[in-house]
């Protein structure tokens, strides 16, 4: 089991808590609007997490090719992308569960 860093769990939850009640914070791409939707918002915690992977394969690229190098930051962009990625699964299995069992009841 990989550690991941207190600061960077307490960002990420606080990206989901913004997001579920409806708060916006502003993203690489730009702040976005919710739709309101529980799609719309899983929709943009995937488009969130496939920002946040590329921005660490970005820097992760910078580092390695010698053009810029802040090892911390590598790493910091690194453990972010982990961890909404732990949080896509997360969030993917229990609506995987939520459907099982919603097929399950008797009708």
């Amino acid at each position: 089991m990989t550690t991941i860093p207190a600061s960077t769990a307490l960002n990420a939850y606080a990206r989901a808590a913004g997001m579920g009640a409806g708060n916006q914070t502003p993203q690489a791409g730009g702040a976005k609007e919710a739709s309101g939707g529980f799609g719309d918002m899983l929709k943009q915690a995937i488009e969130e997490g496939v920002e946040t992977s590329k921005a660490g394969e970005t820097k992760m690229a910078a580092v390695t090719g010698g053009t810029s190098g802040n090892i911390v930051d590598v790493v910091t962009a690194v453990a972010e992308a982990e961890t909404t990625l732990q949080t896509v699964v997360t969030v993917r299995d229990k609506v995987i569960s939520a459907y099982q069992e919603i097929m399950r009841m008797p009708i």
